[in-house]
């Protein structure tokens, strides 16, 4: 049977009163606390939560309302699972935040992880950092015309691997599960490869030496270990149909070449790789290592009191920088904090970025991909020509000449123009122009994308430019920021569902983090607590009086009775 309490009903007596001073309540309405329990709380999906339970039947739940917040705090504010327990049970402030008796509650580990597990299946975070973000973005009143984009590394909870290494630990793997469900096979396998996997996982190989060729040998004979046992086991339906050996198979098939029954081991692997069997989800980037990413967009209005993440897109390590923008403006839509500007790096700016962003009213804004690099003021390029963008002919030149003729090509996407040779050998630009000789004539290419291009990077010399771009760098200082306050860095978790569930918290946390910092936010928490206490007071003024008959009817409307008897009760005394 469900049980919530919801977050704004009154109660007959703050049971802080008794335990709380005027000071430690201040403090706890400064603090994450005060945010959580004042605007946060009422925001969690207990109505989806409480939908695996029945409303009258059986046992009751935990309270729902803190659960979820136990979970959520649980994931920014890093903690181990023991460490929310004991924070469930004794600690004040989490009490408060999430609207607890202020005495000892009892939670097992097993009812936290049926709890984790549903927000899970329900995909529940997704829905907290959804809420949370366009709630305090409204609340704060942040400006979002102006924001910046960056993915950040994330590591999960598993060990590194080398090539050979992580054959050989896939191999280890299935030896195990042979020798527990058919001991004959395993003790049918020649004995020198049940010697070389019986080693624990960082003892073995040990006793290979380290040059190069010693270790190109050893690869070469795990690959072969592992064709052996694919073949041999693959008629085993009770054992080729398990994880280990699904993951013995992707981890061959990935790594090395059959060619007329020989093995040969891949020189290069591709980053969608098998990275270790216990987390299949991971991937591998070649700049950063192993495990997933997470791309961030963040406010960076020098207006905001505080700046906020509006979107977190997790990602496998293996994904492009340049795939990104379109899954990130997405999501901005279907939160409505989608900005004029875009402020991106190198990886993003893309000529095919930018114009899917333009379709969508924001200006993409970053150094253009390339070795070209910014135009200097004396050399000539396309954006120097007069152009009629809409069908990219040339009207004239820098020297202003007008073209012989000028083409475009819609099958290529390419305009060849033809210029004038009495124009263009007497020319003052001559060695500055793009314009070539060619054998009928002075000509010159150019596409739409081109043009595009060479504005761009005539834009990034300016100094404008610089100045406008220079705030982008601000998000580093946030990507360094959730790692350290909120573990982000390296998660307690690994495999796909476990680890965006813990990234989108931990970005929700952040945001809270930053919003407790804000005066406005404050003055908030403080007005929300305080009409909080001053609608209890009256509703239990007019209770307890119309229990002794001292109200009837119309008479519960009496004010200045209500108030003097209403002074009786403390308030929240604002900072």
């Amino acid at each position: 049977m469900k049980r919530i309490v919801d977050p704004q009903q009154s109660r007959l007596f703050d049971p802080f009163d008794p335990v709380l001073t005027d000071k430690t309540r201040s403090q706890l309405l400064n603090g994450w606390q005060g945010v959580v329990r004042h605007v946060i709380l009422e925001l969690m999906p207990v109505h989806t939560l409480g939908g695996h339970y029945s409303a009258n039947m059986g046992r009751p739940t935990k309270e729902l309302y803190s659960m979820a917040g136990l979970i959520f705090l649980m994931e920014f504010l890093n903690w181990k699972k023991h460490e929310a327990l004991t924070a469930y049970s004794f600690h004040m402030d989490v009490h408060y935040a999430l609207n607890m008796e202020p005495v000892t509650h009892e939670l097992s580990v097993r009812t936290l992880e049926r709890y984790i597990l549903l927000f899970e299946e329900d995909a529940l975070a997704q829905k907290i950092l959804h809420d949370v973000t366009i709630t305090l973005a409204k609340l704060l009143e942040i400006h979002i015309d102006k924001q910046r984009l960056d993915s950040t590394h994330i590591f999960s909870d598993m060990a590194g691997f080398g090539r050979t290494r992580l054959m050989g630990v896939a191999i280890k793997r299935f030896l195990a599960q042979v020798l527990r469900h058919d001991r004959s096979a395993y003790a049918a396998l020649p004995e020198s490869l049940r010697q070389r996997y019986r080693p624990s996982v960082h003892q073995m190989f040990g006793d290979t030496a380290k040059d190069k060729d010693s270790r190109l040998l050893l690869r070469q004979q795990v690959a072969e270990d592992m064709h052996f046992l694919l073949r041999h086991f693959t008629q085993a339906s009770l054992l080729n149909n398990g994880t280990c050996y699904k993951a013995m198979e992707r981890i061959f098939y990935e790594q090395c070449n059959v060619h007329e029954e020989k093995v040969t081991v891949k020189a290069k692997t591709g980053s969608h790789t098998l990275q270790n069997p216990s987390d299949p989800d991971a991937t591998y980037d070649g700049h950063k290592g192993q495990g997933y990413q997470v791309q961030l967009a963040e406010t960076c209005e020098p207006d905001n009191e505080v700046q906020l993440i509006t979107a977190a897109l997790p990602q496998t390590a293996a994904e492009s920088d340049a795939d990104a923008v379109e899954p990130v403006l997405h999501d901005l839509e279907a939160s409505g904090l989608v900005p004029q500007e875009l402020l991106v790096d190198t990886a993003y700016a893309g000529d095919d970025n930018v114009q899917k962003a333009a379709s969508r009213g924001v200006e993409l804004v970053g150094p253009v991909p390339g070795c070209g690099g910014p135009v200097g003021d004396e050399e000539l390029t396309i954006d120097d020509f007069t152009i009629d963008e809409a069908t990219e002919r040339v009207v004239c030149c820098p020297a202003s000449h007008e073209p012989v003729s000028s083409d475009p090509d819609p099958e290529t996407g390419k305009t060849r123009t033809v210029m004038a040779e009495s124009a263009c050998r007497n020319c003052a630009y001559y060695d500055q122009c793009p314009v070539s000789k060619k054998h009928n004539g002075y000509q010159l290419d150019h596409t739409a994308k081109q043009r595009r291009i060479a504005a761009r990077r005539r834009e990034e010399a300016t100094d404008v430019f610089r100045e406008r771009y220079q705030i982008r760098g601000g998000i580093e200082g946030t990507n360094s920021g959730l790692k350290r306050r909120t573990g982000l860095g390296r998660l307690r978790v690994r495999g796909r569902p476990r680890v965006f569930h813990a990234i989108y918290l931990k970005v929700a946390g952040w945001n809270i983090l930053r919003a407790s910092v804000c005066t406005k936010m404050r003055e908030l928490v403080y007005q929300r607590a305080t009409m909080a206490v001053w609608r209890d007071a009256r509703m239990d003024v007019s209770t307890v009086l119309g229990r002794l008959g001292l109200l009837r009817g119309p008479a519960l409307s009496s004010e200045p009775l209500h108030d003097a008897l209403a002074g009786f009760f403390s308030l929240p005394v604002a900072a």
